[in-house]
Order: C-alpha cells, then structure tokens, then sequence
C-alpha cells in the first residue's frame, strides 16, 4: 500500500496544534536491513509522524508535531548525522524555540549497526516518556502510565518472528481503552493507528509494508482494524512453507504440517495457503514431501 496523504489548510494548522501522537516504535533490523515505525493517536492522521529512509533509519516527531522540525531531522539524517546528533540539533533549533513540548524518537543502519536516540520534552503533556534500546526507540505521551511503554517494549522484545511480526505485536500490546487517556471516554485506545515496515531497496514512497487506519469513528477500535488489514496483507504476501507466517521456513514449519498430517493439530483458514506446497487445495504427504525438499533439497 502507499501513503496517500492529503491535507488541507485547515487540517494542517489543526495538526499543528493538536498533534500527540501517544505511542509508538521505530526499529531498525541490521540483519534484514528492515526499517519499522508504527504509533497511534487519540487524534485523526497519527501516520503524519513517522519518515522512513529505506537504507538510512527512521524518524518519529510527535507532540506539537511541527513540519520544519520533522523536514530538518530527515534532512540531517541523509547527510549522515547520528540520531543523538539529530535529537541535540532539535533541541538547539527548534523551530518554534520550545523544545520542551516535543518529543521524538530516531533510529538508524550505520556501517552495520543500529543506533537510537529519543526526547521528551517536560512540557509534554503527562504521563510522558520514551525508552531506548540497542536498535529501536519506543515513546508515548498522555498515557495511561509507564505500563504502556513497558508492555510494547516486552512484545517487541519477546515476539517471534520477522520484524513486521514484531512491530504488530508492539503496537498491538498497548491495545487497551484508554491507552491514549483521551479515548477513555470512547472504551478504545486511539482514533488513529499504523505500521509501516521499508526493505532496504524501497523507495520513500514505496514501502514492503505500510497500512493506515487513518480516521476511525470514535465506537471502532483503529488498533484491531490495523490487525485485521495486516492479517489481509499477509495474505496477499505470504511465502510458500511459512506456515507459522513468521516469514521463515524451517524445521517449525515441518514440525506444524507433520502435526496436521498424524492428526493432532488442525491447519485451516489462512494457514492453508502456505502449508499447501503443490496447490492442490488440500493438505497431505506429497505437501509435506516438498516442504522438506524446499529446505533441505533432499527427501
């Protein structure tokens, strides 16, 4: 999917007023090359944060979410300045001169590292704060407490998978009513939500992965919208074996149709597709045959 964003006079001065984006992660994956960003908001529009530079890093500017702010960071990451380089230059310049009610989250690939770097300012309205790790910084403001940031971090850490794999299931552990404090009132978590994931060869506007939820009504919970389109999206991209959908096949794969094959475990729904190697729309030996050849070249 593309990011298609179209904004009004209006609409833009009421993003510069109103935006808080709450939650929300950016990774980068030195293995895969991989880039993540994913938030939500109690406010329409919450992707309007996020910037991915397939190949460079990521960076996420919310809180009085500002256009030259979030242009200058972009800019200083292409020219190859670190992104604690780019939170210092932020802070000294920002474009309003009020540091304190920004926060920002930035992340990038260099020489085969991953390095991270966040802020938030003490003007943020509470509760308030960020977290950084070795390659992903996870930050959030009018939250209903630390538990939040805390419970995204441990999904990311401790999920299995591909990154995408992970990134969801970050965003998907602050999926409680009243995770952005405005939308208690609603029973959701936010208004708005997305995921966005670049392969190190994509273009700005041309990502492996990018699926907004842009506006939903105020009774529609915009996180489990987000899962569902996800789960649509790799469907239309899943690769044959991967059974698990973890983006890898291997020995669990096998472990998971063997199981189906003897009867104690059932493989249905969108399960099916990967698990049915020859395409006969059935699952039996012959399935399982070239799934091992598929690994191991032998049979």
């Amino acid at each position: 999917m593309k990011k298609i964003l179209t904004y009004s006079f209006l609409f833009s001065i009421h993003c510069h007023i109103l935006s808080q984006d709450t939650f929300s992660i950016i990774v980068v994956d030195t293995m895969s090359g991989k880039i993540g960003s994913a938030g939500a908001s109690c406010i329409q529009g919450s992707i309007i944060i996020s910037d991915i530079y397939p190949g460079l890093g990521a960076i996420h500017t919310q809180s009085y979410w500002n256009e030259t702010n979030q242009d200058s960071a972009g800019s200083l990451m292409i020219q190859g300045f670190s992104p604690q380089e780019i939170v210092d230059w932020l802070i000294e310049n920002d474009s309003e001169n009020n540091p304190s009610i920004r926060q920002y989250g930035i992340v990038d690939i260099n020489d085969g590292s991953s390095r991270a770097a966040a802020h938030t300012g003490e003007n943020c309205f509470d509760y308030k704060n960020h977290i950084v790790g070795d390659n992903y910084s996870i930050q959030g403001n009018i939250l209903l407490g630390q538990e939040i940031l805390d419970d995204m971090e441990d999904a990311f850490l401790h999920a299995y998978g591909s990154l995408e794999e992970r990134m969801i299931a970050s965003i998907m552990a602050a999926n409680v009513a009243g995770a952005d404090s405005r939308c208690a009132p609603y029973g959701t978590p936010a208004i708005s939500a997305f995921i966005r994931i670049a392969q190190p060869n994509n273009s700005i506007d041309s990502l492996f992965l990018d699926i907004n939820v842009d506006n939903a009504p105020l009774t529609i919970n915009p996180l489990d919208s987000l899962f569902s389109l996800y789960w649509d999206w790799k469907q239309e991209n899943y690769t044959l074996g991967d059974i698990n959908w973890d983006s890898i096949v291997d020995i669990f794969d096998i472990m998971l149709l063997t199981d189906h094959l003897n009867g104690s475990l059932l493989i249905d729904g969108s399960f099916i597709f990967p698990a049915d190697t020859n395409f006969n729309g059935s699952l039996e030996f012959s399935d399982l045959y070239l799934l091992l050849f598929q690994i191991i070249g032998v049979v």
